[in-house]
């Protein structure tokens, strides 16, 4: 492989992996939740995480949130995406999300 090839293949392996870490998820909240200080009405969600924000998406109208979020891995990959909530004051909060495919855990703090 000569030295122009080389660099051409590098150059697409780096922007492959740039892609491949901005995945988006699919989540529905069948009620109204709250992300960190945000209110999310009820619906589908495309979720993107990038370093320590994630993108909430509405399908409905295409708003957009963005929230500070803290990255866990495990050991173990989860077999789809879902979405723990905890109801505060009679308000459900999204405390964390499991990411489908992956061991990634997002963390979100008020």
């Amino acid at each position: 492989m000569s030295g122009k090839s080389f660099l051409i293949a590098g150059a697409l392996t780096l922007a492959s992996i740039g892609v491949a870490s901005a995945k988006s998820y699919e989540i529905n909240l069948v009620s109204p939740a709250k992300a960190g200080s945000n209110q999310l009405k009820a619906g589908q969600y495309k979720l993107k995480v990038e370093g320590s924000e994630a993108t909430f998406t509405s399908e409905q109208d295409a708003t957009s949130v963005t929230v500070t979020v803290k990255i866990e891995h495990g050991g173990t990959k989860f077999s789809q995406t879902s979405v723990e909530t905890e109801s505060k004051g009679g308000v459900d909060t999204i405390q964390r999300i499991m990411l489908g495919g992956s061991d990634t855990k997002v963390q979100l703090g008020e």
